[in-house]
C-alpha cells in the first residue's frame, strides 16, 4: 500500500516526565528511555507507528532544544530539518503552530496527525486504521479531530471528552460531534462519567488538515500565530533558529485544548480502542507489562522477591537486590537514586523530584 504524500505527522517530544523519576531525568526523559524493556524507546516505537501513515521526511519532532541530538541518534531515518527544536517549554498549542508553519512552507495541502511521542499504543493495526480513517474524512471536512479512548475505570489522571449521540459520518461510525472537555476530574464525577456512557478519555491525538487548524489558530489563538506567521520565508534556512528563540521569548504558554479544542465548534471524537495507555505513571506501566505469579512487574535479571505482591520494580540488568514483605510497591533505582514508594501515592512523586531539586540539587533529577 503506498502512503499519502500529503500525510503529516508531528511527534510532540519535549517534555520530561517526572513522575517517571528516577528512570526519568531532565537529561533522559522518559520518551528516550527504553521503559517497557523491549528493544526499543517510546520514540522509536512512536516513530515506527506513523511511519506506516506517513512517509519518514514527512515525520517531525518537536522538543526542547538539548534533546536533539538524542532525537536524530533515536531516529535516523529521520533529517536535521525534521527536528524542530524550542528553546523553552511552553506547552502544546506554541509546538502546534510552531510545526504548522513549517509545514506550510513544504505543503499547504497536508493533513497532519498530531501526537504525543510516549504513548503506548498494543492494537498497532488497529491505530493504524483508525488514524487513517480521520485523516481521510479530515480532508474532506473542515473539522478539527481528537481520538477518544472507550474509558475502561474512573481514572482521575485523565480528561475526558463528551460527545453527542449519532455519528456525523457514514464511512467512519465512530466519529461524533463533541460536547465539553473535561479537565481531570474528582473520583466520583469520573465515575458519573462512566455511568452516563458518553465520555471517552482524552487521548491527546488530533487530526485535522493544515488549512482548518490554521483557520482555528487565526481565529481562537491569533496572538500565539501571529508570532510565527512573521517567520514566513525563514523556516527551513539558517535564520529559524535566532527567530524561534525569539519567538518563544514572548509567546504565551498555552495547551491546545485550553486554547482552540474547547473553544471551537467544529470539534469531533473518534472513539477508539487500541490498547491505550499515555503511560503517565508508574502505575499505568505496571498495567502494561508483564506479571509473575504474585502480581508483580519485575525488570531486572536478579530480582528475588518473598512475600511481596503487586509490586513494580526496574532495577539494573545484573544488581542482586532480595525483596521481602512489599505489597503494592514501586521501587525504582536508576544510576546514583534509589525510589521505594507506594503505588497508590505515586503522585507524589513530581513533589518529591522538587524536594530533591530544592534540597539536594540538581544532580540527582
Amino acid at each position: 500500500m503506498s502512503i499519502n504524500k500529503n500525510h503529516y505527522c508531528v511527534i510532540m517530544a519535549g517534555g520530561i516526565g517526572a513522575r517517571f523519576w528516577p528512570m526519568s531525568t531532565t537529561n533522559r526523559p522518559k520518551q528516550f528511555i527504553d521503559i517497557l524493556g523491549v528493544g526499543k524507546t517510546l520514540i522509536q516505537m512512536t516513530f515506527d507507528r506513523f511511519a506506516k501513515i506517513c512517509p519518514p521526511e514527512n515525520i517531525y519532532v518537536v522538543t526542547n532544544e538539548i534533546y536533539r541530538d538524542q532525537v536524530l541518534h533515536q531516529l535516523p531515518l529521520i533529517g536535521e530539518m525534521q527536528v524542530l527544536c524550542e528553546p523553552a517549554r511552553r506547552n502544546t498549542a506554541p509546538c502546534i503552530a510552531y510545526a504548522n508553519h513549517v509545514i506550510r512552507e513544504r505543503n499547504p495541502e497536508a493533513i497532519i496527525v498530531v501526537a504525543p511521542s510516549d504513548h503506548v499504543i498494543l492494537k498497532e493495526d488497529v491505530f493504524t486504521k483508525n488514524v487513517l480513517d480521520a485523516m481521510t474524512v479530515a480532508k474532506e471536512k473542515p473539522w478539527l479531530i481528537t481520538l477518544g479512548i472507550i474509558p475502561s475505570r474512573p481514572d482521575t489522571g485523565y480528561g475526558y471528552i463528551q460527545y453527542l449521540e449519532g455519528s456525523v459520518s457514514e464511512q467512519v461510525p465512530a466519529l461524533k460531534k463533541v460536547k465539553t472537555f473535561t479537565e481531570k476530574p474528582s473520583h466520583d464525577i469520573a465515575v458519573s462519567f462512566l455511568e452516563s456512557g458518553d465520555f471517552l478519555w482524552n487521548a491527546g491525538i488530533f487530526i485535522w488538515s493544515l488549512q482548518t487548524i490554521s483557520n482555528a489558530f487565526d481565529q481562537y489563538l491569533p496572538e500565539v500565530d501571529d508570532l510565527f506567521k512573521e517567520g514566513a520565508g525563514k523556516y527551513g534556512t539558517p535564520l529559524e533558529a535566532d527567530f524561534i528563540k525569539q519567538t518563544y521569548a514572548v509567546c504565551r504558554n498555552i495547551s491546545i485544548d485550553y486554547g482552540v479544542m474547547e473553544k471551537a465548534q467544529n470539534v469531533h471524537v473518534m472513539s477508539v480502542d487500541f490498547g491505550w495507555s499515555d503511560l503517565g505513571t508508574w502505575g499505568s506501566l505496571y498495567e502494561t507489562r508483564p506479571k509473575d505469579k504474585n502480581a508483580n512487574s519485575i525488570i531486572g535479571n536478579n530480582v528475588l522477591a518473598y512475600e511481596t505482591t503487586g509490586c513494580v520494580v526496574t532495577m539494573p540488568k545484573d544488581k542482586l537486590v532480595v525483596l521481602q514483605g512489599l505489597n503494592d510497591f514501586i521501587v525504582v533505582e536508576e544510576d546514583n537514586a534509589l525510589l521505594i514508594c507506594r503505588k497508590q501515592d505515586e503522585q507524589q512523586i513530581r513533589q518529591f523530584v522538587n524536594d530533591i531539586k530544592v534540597e539536594k540539587g540538581e544532580k540527582y533529577i
